[in-house]
């Protein structure tokens, strides 16, 4: 399905500054469907003059469809619909005295021109499901009133406002409560919503009549008045700007629209929502993402704890074979703490593992008898891992680079050499290689037979672990030994 960006590059002469109004536009135009009870479409001007292309579409959630199909990418030729033709040709509102019938269902269709900086640049259809119509309650005539305002502000090249579109994920919606204020900041109308979402924070009996700023500074203690310049503009209508208002209990996000004709400004649309709920699960999820942080802080703590202590007894040790063994489990459960202290300083259980990836090479050839005559380089990406992948790839990194640095070079001798750590990411998969420029494997070197416990730890990670695949022989082109290792992606 075409993007709106697609269409007009393709069949339109609009700029980039045009486009983005009518983003702003769409930004908030189920405002608008919810409150004219009738589907939109936004029709483009094709660059030939030939007609009209479906930019956009939207449906009201506070009645009947009146389009069941959707419409977007379709193109209407000039001449097959008159509202279009006049409402872009005479630059005005135009409606159809009579419906017209769309699957025996009657649709009042009207057309309103988009105008920016005295040009129209677009037009959106309204089409009003008039299926079952009977006298409009006060809501709805609230509703459609607020709705003939916005429109005319359409046409009149004053909607949206460059400001306008909101910065909450979660912002009012016109079912959420409705409140239309006039010019000095009364309420004019208050959805039944609206009323009760200002009973939460305390409020008893109508809003009607009342100034809106002053009722919610009444019930709003001043701690949780964050920004009182921004409270009055919203809550006056004056600018398009939403706030977050509340008490201890309660949390409201409150938005305002600015309604004006040509001549002055005639009030505005106040959107409500109450948000104490996301609020609450909000401040539950920071909480737990600290106690999980704290806990994997924790943990590597008392791993380092863990390692000090085989370290102190290794020194203590005078046969060399159980020395060698406590030094290697140093390393192990340091390759651990690694991954929890880098878990412990990301907010989620993800972590990028190449930071990971460089610390191993720097522990594992830093504490080896070869020491800086051995490097270890890293090329390509690991890209993102998940808590649990990190934690076996860092024990398996660990175990290939140590026998790298152990068997692949001689510790009384003065040359060293690279071993290369090689990442990439393909279709799905993980590749990962180490490759030693050392002396290479022994000629009766079985992967399969062999006893090594480094090794066994190795294999069981890769294929049970990580389901994957582990590969060991000698290097491409060179001596040395190379290990590769192929995993699915997180």
């Amino acid at each position: 399905m075409p993007s709106l960006t697609d269409l007009v590059r393709s069949h339109t002469d609009l700029g980039e500054e045009d486009v983005k109004w009518l983003q702003l536009l769409m930004a908030d135009w189920q405002i608008i469907a919810d409150l004219s009870f009738a589907d939109l479409v936004l029709w483009l001007p094709d660059r030939e003059g030939k007609g009209f292309w479906a930019g956009g579409q939207m449906r009201p959630t506070t009645g009947p469809t009146a389009l069941v199909d959707d419409v977007l990418g379709t193109f209407v030729p000039a001449g097959r619909r008159p509202l279009l033709d006049a409402a872009y040709e005479q630059g005005r509102l135009v409606r159809e005295g009579d419906p017209e019938w769309r699957d025996d269902v009657p649709v009042r269709v009207e057309t309103i021109p988009v105008r920016r900086e005295g040009r129209v640049i677009a037009l959106v259809g309204r089409n009003t499901n008039l299926l079952g119509v009977r006298t409009p309650s006060r809501l709805e005539l609230s509703y459609l009133q607020t709705a003939a305002d916005l429109t005319q502000m359409i046409a009149a090249g004053y909607f949206p406002n460059p400001g306008q579109r909101s910065d909450h994920a979660d912002s009012p919606r016109v079912g959420d409560g409705f409140l239309r204020i006039d010019a000095e900041g009364r309420v004019t109308y208050a959805s039944p919503n609206a009323l009760s979402v200002y009973r939460k924070l305390g409020h008893s009996g109508d809003l009607t009549g009342l100034e809106l700023a002053g009722v919610t500074r009444s019930l709003v203690p001043p701690m949780h008045r964050t920004d009182e310049e921004t409270l009055s503009t919203v809550l006056l209508g004056r600018a398009p700007r939403d706030t977050e208002v509340g008490t201890d209990d309660v949390v409201l996000i409150v938005r305002a629209i600015p309604l004006r004709t040509a001549e002055e400004r005639i009030g505005a649309l106040v959107l409500l929502r109450d948000v104490t709920d996301l609020r609450r699960r909000d401040r539950e999820l920071i909480t737990k993402e600290a106690t999980i942080r704290e806990i994997h802080h924790r943990v590597k703590n008392n791993l380092q704890t863990v390692a000090a202590l085989l370290r102190l007894q290794a020194r203590r040790m005078d046969t060399p074979d159980a020395k060698a063994a406590l030094e290697e489990a140093v390393r192990r459960v340091g390759s651990i703490a690694i991954v929890h202290e880098t878990l412990s300083q990301s907010p989620e259980e993800h972590v990028a593992f190449d930071e990971i990836a460089d610390r191993l090479g720097r522990m594992v050839t830093e504490v080896s008898a070869l020491g800086e005559r051995v490097r270890v380089r890293r090329t390509g990406s690991f890209g993102v891992l998940s808590s649990e992948a990190a934690t076996a790839l860092a024990m398996v990194l660990t175990e290939v680079l140590q026998n790298a640095v152990e068997h692949g070079y001689e510790p009384d001798s003065s040359v060293g050499g690279t071993i290369v750590v090689s990442a990439r990411r393909i279709v799905g998969r993980l590749h990962v290689t180490i490759e030693d420029d050392g002396r290479g494997l022994p000629d009766d070197f079985d992967a399969d037979k062999s006893s090594s416990l480094g090794l066994s730890i190795v294999r069981t990670l890769v294929e049970s672990e990580l389901g994957g695949v582990l590969e060991i022989g000698p290097a491409h082109g060179q001596t040395g030994a190379r290990v590769s290792v192929d995993l699915p992606q997180d």
